[in-house]
């Protein structure tokens, strides 16, 4: 017997997978993935054509693999959608947002990504910067944007840009 497919998606409203509030980046979109499976495996339709969070499209799918405690930031589009899926690992995804004609300018959200942390697509709107530390041991991320690569569309900003502020070095606080 399989388990029906279901799928959510919401807009985020907390720091997801830690449970602590955290700012809403306007136009960061979380697709909640469930499995369908059975004794031989289990099935996750990641993105449809039809899903209303990836109404810009498609343009490529790509994949990296990362090691333990390997970070990379800041990474910037003006014009291209990300949606980021991570089915092996952990990941702190940490999303910043430079659109200065957004309610949620210069505010920075943290995303925890992986199987640990409940299977999930996060769609990545054009300027909000972003970058991810890998948390555990290897992880593999799948990676679906809006366009094919376009060097005129690629940003970088330093991972220490005082202008962020965010310390990729910091531990969680302890409760």
């Amino acid at each position: 017997m399989t388990k029906q497919l279901a799928v959510r998606v919401r807009t985020t409203t907390e720091g997801i997978g830690r449970g602590e509030p955290q700012p809403q980046i306007q136009g960061v979109m979380l697709k909640e993935l469930h499995g369908d499976g059975d004794d031989r495996q289990i099935f996750r339709e990641i993105i449809r054509a039809t899903d209303e969070f990836f109404s810009e499209g498609f343009g490529q799918l790509s994949y990296a693999l990362m090691y333990p405690g390997s970070a990379k930031a800041w990474h910037l589009h003006q014009k291209q959608v990300d949606w980021w899926y991570v089915p092996i690992g952990a990941l702190k995804l940490v999303l910043h947002d430079l659109r200065p004609d957004s309610p949620t300018y210069q505010q920075t959200q943290e995303i925890l990504l992986g199987p640990d942390y409940g299977h999930r697509v996060v769609k990545i709107p054009p300027g909000v910067a972003h970058g991810c530390k890998v948390l555990g041991g290897v992880t593999h991320l799948f990676y679906v944007t809006s366009n094919v690569y376009n060097p005129a569309d690629e940003g970088r900003i330093p991972h220490d840009d005082p202008g962020i502020g965010y310390d990729w070095l910091a531990l969680s606080p302890i409760k």
